[in-house]
């Protein structure tokens, strides 16, 4: 039999990112530096809180149950004509193929572009209008809360899961950041770092691969287990990044009602049902990177994930906490997270908050005084409100403002790009206002020292451009529906993103 670790839900109380993209007026932009991983190597261990497990309501591989669907989304409609768009800057054939749901090689052959990751901006492209196929499944997955890192995945323990199914993943190691890590150690990783569940990880590892069940693995033909054959994506790490970042993408492309369809390896264009939810949009958005329309048809139904999931956890709707977001949330108070004293650089309005999938929950901000590229800065990044330090490494740090030591539940905070020097240690706890770190453009990708930092909620990332924007200190951000681009207002006063040092967004305490 199947073990599986549940909890009632009554005991909880409810990319890869560029620093910079916009050119700046009159003004140089910042030299685009060598990619640099954070100097620190060894992987951080989240503050762990006291927990204990309690037994499930439901056996593992309980019969279908039929959820409520969705009320039906105002989704756009499909282009029934052909467009012309002009290319923009941080553009990519495939951004621009999925805004207007073609496929992009079928873009790349209508405007005869031979090198698919050359096009030039102002360049302009033809669109050709989508060819829709019947409109896909209205089965509903999984609760959206069982897509991402939330509350029902506190009390969930990844470790003694694998072991107990003694698959392939069970002894599997691969080097992260220089150092060998185990299979169990990556899966925990990449769900705290995009904010997936690793329940649902570990339903698509088994469904394409079996690693988590199967021992017969060859490992000469592990390079692959998400079933995606990437050269640029070998190994568990890298395929379970892709697979979270575009879990990611689906189910806020559908909380914005900005995902009609789906566009399958072939040139298929799927329509998406409407009463779907998000959980199960970006379940079916990531198995159409990977199927074309019979095997996504099988991917998508009660037969697929869902009956992995299902034999693995139990019935996925049994966990759900509903709503992720209560009505009339709002944000603690923040502040600006700079000291008093000379002025940063606003550098980036509302973007991803981790890869290029995620809700675009981030800002950036540049230090003052310093010169151009990845230089070491001295200014100190400030903690934006009181909170516990539960994440702190690799140029990253989380701070948890309900101070119950999760990153599922309620309100945190992510900071990108936090120099090893007199970075905060774990465990630390914070008053608004104390230094968290300095600038740098360690972790990730970064074209200039700066930092980076989103908000979640119940593991939910939080737009920045959204109806629960940033307020700091009275600065509201505001997005314009192109990344990167943005502002902060307060009182009429009006500061603009750009990838650079100029009067239009300098802002200080």
């Amino acid at each position: 039999m199947k073990r599986s670790f549940r909890l009632a839900l009554v005991l909880i109380t409810l990319g890869l990112l560029a620093g910079c993209v916009r050119p700046g007026p009159t003004s140089e932009p910042w030299m685009l530096s060598p990619l640099q991983s954070g100097t620190s190597a060894v992987q951080p261990t989240p503050f762990q809180p006291a927990l204990t497990y309690l037994p499930p309501t439901r056996q593992p591989g309980s019969p279908v149950q039929s959820p409520t669907p969705d009320t039906p989304h105002a989704l756009p409609t499909l282009r029934p004509n052909e467009e012309s768009y002009i290319v923009q800057p941080s553009d990519t054939l495939g951004t621009i193929a999925q805004k207007y749901g073609v496929d992009a090689d079928t873009l790349a052959a209508v405007n005869k572009i031979e090198n698919p990751n050359l096009l030039s901006v102002g360049q302009s492209l033809t669109i050709p209008a989508p060819e829709p196929q019947s409109t896909g499944a209205d089965f509903k997955i999984l609760p959206d809360s069982e897509l991402i890192y939330g509350p029902a995945s506190a009390l969930f323990d990844i470790a003694a899961f694998v072991q107990a199914e003694g698959g392939y993943l069970a002894q599997y190691q691969e080097e992260v950041d220089d150092q060998p890590t185990s299979g169990t150690a990556i899966v925990a990783r990449i769900s705290y770092e995009y904010s997936v569940n690793p329940r649902l990880l570990l339903a698509l590892l088994e469904y394409q691969s079996g690693w988590v069940t199967r021992k017969d693995i060859d490992p000469n033909q592990d390079d692959y287990p998400m079933a995606y054959p990437d050269s640029n994506r070998p190994g568990l790490y890298r395929q379970l990044a892709w697979a979270a970042n575009n879990l990611n993408r689906g189910f806020y492309l559908w909380q914005v009602n900005a995902l009609p369809s789906v566009v399958l390896p072939d040139g298929s264009v799927v329509p998406l049902a409407a009463t779907i939810n998000a959980g199960t949009a970006g379940v079916q958005y990531l198995m159409s990177l990977l199927y074309n329309r019979s095997g996504w048809d099988s991917a998508v139904s009660e037969s697929g994930v869902y009956a992995v999931y299902n034999n693995f956890f139990g019935y996925p709707f049994d966990l759900a906490v509903e709503p992720l977001l209560p009505e009339g949330l709002s944000q603690p108070a923040m502040q600006l997270p700079l000291e008093a004293g000379p002025s940063w650089s606003f550098t980036g309005g509302p973007h991803a908050g981790w890869g290029d999938g995620s809700a675009w929950a981030a800002l950036d901000f540049a230090p003052p005084g310093e010169g151009q590229g990845c230089v070491q800065s001295d200014a100190w990044v400030t903690a934006v409100a009181d909170g516990l330090v539960i994440r702190s490494g690799n140029g990253v740090v989380v701070l948890d403002l309900d101070g119950d030591g999760l990153e599922q539940t309620g309100w945190t905070v992510l900071y990108l790009h936090i120099e090893t020097r007199d970075r905060v240690a774990l465990g630390t706890q914070v008053k608004a206002g104390d230094r968290i770190g300095h600038p740098s453009c360690e972790g990730g990708l970064s074209n200039g020292t700066h930092f980076h930092m989103a908000r979640r909620y119940n593991g939910m990332w939080i737009s920045a451009d959204g109806t629960l924007p940033f307020n700091l200190d009275g600065w509201i951000s505001a997005g314009t529906s192109i990344e990167y681009n943005g502002t902060l207002t307060r009182n009429g006063q009006v500061v603009e993103a750009w990838d650079r040092r100029v009067d239009e967004n300098q802002i200080s305490r």
